[in-house]
């Protein structure tokens, strides 16, 4: 029996399962750094009070995936911290996280998203692409130092 995901906003009981899914990646990948302990640990300040989102995915009551949608200025938006439980992956948790955020960006009227990402996160960026995201020149101010691979989306003409 298949237990349905269902994708909600952020809310404080979720505050553990969203370190651990992204740590789950990041440490291993020896990709955790700084700035990421801060939007872990920090998202009040890092994601909420900026005006942005987390959202989480649920299987039941098991928490298995999560992604934020944070705003860098009043026209682009961050997807950020995606995480998906490889029990749940390749059953499209992932690309439904990634639209809660595009779709809070649209509601909102934002006219590009972007996010950062490394080259170690094959998958991840397949999904990027396969959503419309394109590649474009890392920006010579990054915020993860282990970052080497920065990508935009329209979101409004």
């Amino acid at each position: 029996m298949t237990t349905t995901v269902t994708i909600a906003p952020f809310e404080p009981a979720d505050a553990e399962a969203f370190a651990s899914l992204n740590l789950a990646w990041l440490v291993p990948l020896e990709l955790f750094e700084p700035a990421d302990e801060k939007q872990l640990y920090g998202y009040d300040e890092s994601v909420f009070a900026r005006g942005g989102a987390i959202f989480i995915a649920r299987a039941g009551e098991t928490r298995v995936g999560c992604c934020a949608a944070i705003p860098h200025d009043d026209e682009t938006i961050e997807v950020a911290k995606l995480a998906v439980n490889p029990a749940a992956q390749g059953q499209g948790v992932g690309r439904r996280l990634v639209d809660a955020a595009l779709a809070f960006g649209i509601e909102r009227g934002f006219r590009r998203a972007v996010l950062t990402s490394s080259s170690k996160l094959v998958a991840a960026l397949k999904l990027y692409e396969s959503v419309g995201f394109r590649y474009r020149e890392m920006p010579s101010v990054r915020p993860y130092e282990t970052a080497d691979v920065y990508m935009e989306l329209v979101l409004i003409d």
